[in-house]
C-alpha cells in the first residue's frame, strides 16, 4: 500500500522556522513531481511549492525567498523548509505526489498525505 507520510508540522512564533517532511512508502517504481499544498480554516486548499523529479521548483508568490523545497529520491522524500513564518502561514500542511507505481504500466497515479498543523503565532 503506497502512502505518504508528513511530519514536522507544530506551533512556532513569527519570524521562526520549521521543516516539513514527507516519505512515501510503499512499492513505487518512480515518484514524479512532488509538492506541498496547504489549507487555511474557510479557505480553499493552495499550492505552496513543487519540485519535478528533476529538480525544478516552484512557489506560490507568498512564500518566495522564505521557504524552499528539496527532495531526496534515493529516500522518496520531499522536505519543505519554512523560514520567517508569519500568522497568515498558519495552515494544513498537505504533501503530494504523482507516482507510477509498475515499470509495467504507464500510469500516474497521484497521491496525499493526510496533512500536518503549523500553527504561526503573532
Amino acid at each position: 500500500q503506497v502512502q505518504l507520510v508528513e511530519s514536522g508540522g507544530g506551533l512556532v512564533q513569527a519570524g521562526g522556522s520549521l521543516r516539513l517532511s514527507c516519505a512515501a512508502s510503499g512499492s513505487i517504481f518512480r515518484i514524479n513531481t512532488m509538492g506541498w499544498y496547504r489549507q487555511a480554516p474557510g479557505k480553499e486548499r493552495e499550492l505552496v511549492a513543487g519540485i519535478t523529479s528533476g529538480g525544478t521548483t516552484t512557489y506560490a508568490d507568498s512564500v518566495k525567498g522564505r521557504f524552499s523545497i528539496s527532495r531526496d529520491n534515493a529516500k522518496n522524500t520531499v522536505y519543505l523548509q519554512m523560514n520567517s513564518l508569519k500568522p497568515e502561514d498558519t495552515a494544513v500542511y498537505y504533501c503530494n505526489a504523482d507516482m507510477r507505481l509498475s515499470i509495467i504500466s504507464t500510469k500516474i497515479v497521484n497521491y496525499w498525505g493526510q496533512g500536518t498543523q503549523v500553527t504561526v503565532s503573532p
